[in-house]
């Protein structure tokens, strides 16, 4: 991995990504500076597939009420060379789907049987 000291080195990294086959994030900002890259994906397996690609150990989740509406943040981070990259993922979460709250990977809750 190269130092991600310049900004044409962080876009890099992200054409790298969508050259091994991964969507591109729907929205990326980078901060002067090139010490933050924030990816925002668009579903779990997009989330996992970044995360995966760029080896984030740090996981964490939150959970908030946005007007009326309940939403799941997952964020997984990974420092390079002085650079925190994190990948983002915001869903809407129904009151009626509350187990997907209370595990790390919503996609491993197995429905249950009726």
């Amino acid at each position: 991995m190269t130092e991600l000291a310049t900004r044409a080195q962080a876009f890099g990294l992200i054409a790298e990504g969508v050259a091994a086959g991964l969507i591109a994030p729907w929205r990326l900002y980078l901060a002067r500076g090139c010490r933050y890259l924030s990816l925002s994906v668009g579903d779990r397996a997009e989330w996992n597939a970044w995360r995966t690609h760029l080896g984030c150990p740090e996981l964490s989740v939150r959970v908030y009420d946005a007007g009326g509406e309940i939403r799941r943040s997952s964020v997984a981070e990974v420092v390079m060379d002085g650079c925190r990259i994190s990948v983002e993922l915001v869903e809407e979460i129904g009151t009626d789907d509350l187990d997907r709250l209370l595990v790390a990977d919503p996609t491993t809750v197995e429905p249950e049987e009726k």
